[in-house]
């Protein structure tokens, strides 16, 4: 979609009728300013997560969210790969959203790291990166060891969040209609833990923590949307969350 065609669709789902979806509170969205102080509190305690995250050697991949790219993820990579764990970069560069070959794309990485330690790879998802997470376990689940998602809106209205008008300005795509085949509440046939927050501010914490059915288990975490890949309790609650989807 061109980007003109984007900002029209952008205005006209500002301005259509209907009953305004949920969202989470402006105090905690603004909540997200705390990013910096959440990385430097992290980096103060990276010793202290890494052993208390039981690593046991299993391959992950780390998916970004909207906008964000490796470089987001890599506190939690380097903590993760010093409590035991093998993780990887998703290594497509920022996240601008879904396109029709984004699944293939993420096939192709797992591959590539599947050449080298031969078995399944769990996925870590953050934000959309989640979603992206969930569909392509439900296509090739001999690949995939589990799924870990961190505050993904993955049930409930796909507008109950501060995200989807960026979502759609930045990916040229509706938020109710991603260009492959998704069906975001269906849980996908490997262990799948949902870590959601109160405090999200970005998603509504019901549509993260999603209901009985879409995922095996939830986590409650007390952390900002910002926060699940950056504070320690978010990566904490990765390691903890890595723990249920233990074969």
């Amino acid at each position: 979609m061109p980007p003109y065609a984007a900002v029209t669709t952008f205005w006209k789902d500002r301005l259509a009728s209907g009953p305004r979806a949920a969202r989470p509170s402006i105090q905690h969205l603004v909540g997200n300013m705390a990013l910096p102080f959440d990385l430097a509190r992290t980096r103060a305690q990276a010793d202290i997560l890494a052993r208390t995250i039981q690593g046991d050697g299993r391959t992950l991949l780390l998916i970004p969210g909207l906008l964000a790219s490796d470089a987001r993820m890599e506190p939690m990579r380097a903590i993760l790969n010093k409590a035991g764990f093998d993780a990887h970069h998703w290594g497509m560069g920022r996240n601008y959203g879904p396109k029709p070959d984004s699944l293939d794309a993420i096939d192709r990485r797992v591959d590539e790291i599947r050449r080298t330690t031969g078995g399944p790879v769990t996925l870590v998802g953050w934000s959309l990166g989640g979603l992206y997470a969930r569909e392509y376990a439900k296509l090739a689940t001999a690949k995939v060891g589990g799924v870990v998602t961190l505050g993904t809106p993955f049930s409930g209205d796909p507008r109950a969040n501060h995200a989807w008008r960026l979502y759609q300005l930045v990916s040229g795509t509706p938020v109710d209609r991603p260009p492959f085949p998704c069906m975001r509440e269906v849980k996908p046939p490997v262990p799948t833990v949902a870590l959601w927050s109160r405090r999200d501010g970005v998603v509504l914490p019901e549509c993260a923590k999603g209901r009985r059915g879409e995922r095996d288990s939830a986590i409650e975490v007390d952390c900002t949307h910002m926060g699940f890949a950056a504070a320690p309790e978010g990566i904490a609650a990765v390691g903890k969350a890595l723990a249920l989807t233990r074969a």
